[in-house]
Formats: structure tokens, sequence, C-alpha cells
């Protein structure tokens, strides 16, 4: 069962925040090292949306615990 907070927006601390900017400027170089490396196509393209899909996971993981309650 999912916790009822689930789909409820957090609002980030100050510290949450500067992870948040540590992992999105992390996944901004490997976005560009994939960008400049790997051709062009359907792959390249898929792998850039993991990408930002596991950006975002991240961040919610900044938020929250494991059982999906908000971090306090």
């Amino acid at each position: 069962m999912l916790h009822p907070g689930t789909f409820d927006f957090l609002t980030p601390t100050d510290e949450q925040k500067a992870k948040m900017a540590v992992l999105r400027a992390a996944g901004a170089d490997f976005a560009d090292l994939l960008d400049r490396t790997v051709p062009e196509g359907p792959d390249k393209t898929y792998a850039i949306r993991k990408l930002r899909e596991v950006s975002m996971w991240a961040n919610v993981a900044i938020t929250r615990l494991p059982d999906g309650t908000p971090r306090t």
C-alpha cells in the first residue's frame, strides 16, 4: 500500500535543495557526455530519457524516507 502522501508535493529543505543541485549538475554532465559520445538514434534518445527519469527519482528519494513518507 502506498503512503497517503505519495503523490503530495514536498517543498525541499535548503539542505535537500543543495543535494538536488549536485545531482542535477551530475546528470547534466552525463547527458552532455552521452550527447557527444553516442550516435544519434532511438537508443541515444532512450538513454537520455532514462537519465532524466533517474534524475527525477533521485530528487524524490532525497525528500522521502524508504517507505515513502516525507523526510522531516
